[in-house]
């Protein structure tokens, strides 16, 4: 987003189908380089249930902050709106709860207690104040 003229998204189509496929959709139809970051579990994720609940879990990983949904269009900018769109709601659930719920985190926390409890605040402190420089942009953009 920081050259100005690249298309970005940041999708998971199980929290939000419909802003996943307009991203794409956006995305392929840009005349220029694009790129869209999809949230995907995978095995190693740790998935309680398994596999079959990565539509879910994409879900909660927006809900809690973890993943946050956003495209820029540079076309917008020279159409004079807003190129920055940010398609999250600030979180809503749980990060803490989130992140423990999967495998890979709750055996660091069964291993190294205390580490574990370190990472896990730096992680949640990083992500809200990821969403709040988000937010920020979005408002920045409108300014212009």
């Amino acid at each position: 987003m920081s050259y100005g003229y690249v298309y970005v998204a940041h999708i998971a189509l199980g929290a939000n189908y419909a802003q996943a496929v307009k991203a794409i959709a956006e995305a392929e139809a840009y005349p220029g380089p694009s790129l869209v970051i999809a949230y995907a579990p995978c095995i190693n994720h740790g998935l309680k249930g398994g596999l079959v609940n990565a539509q879910t879990e994409m879900k909660r990983a927006v809900e809690a902050g973890y993943w946050d949904l956003y495209r820029f269009d540079p076309r917008l900018e020279e159409a004079g709106k807003n190129p920055f769109q940010l398609d999250s709601k600030a979180p809503t659930a749980s990060y803490r709860d989130f992140i423990t719920s999967e495998n890979r985190y709750a055996m660091l926390k069964l291993y190294n207690p205390e580490r574990a409890e370190m990472l896990f605040d730096k992680a949640e402190k990083t992500a809200k104040k990821r969403y709040e420089h988000l937010e920020r942009l979005s408002k920045l953009y409108d300014a212009e």
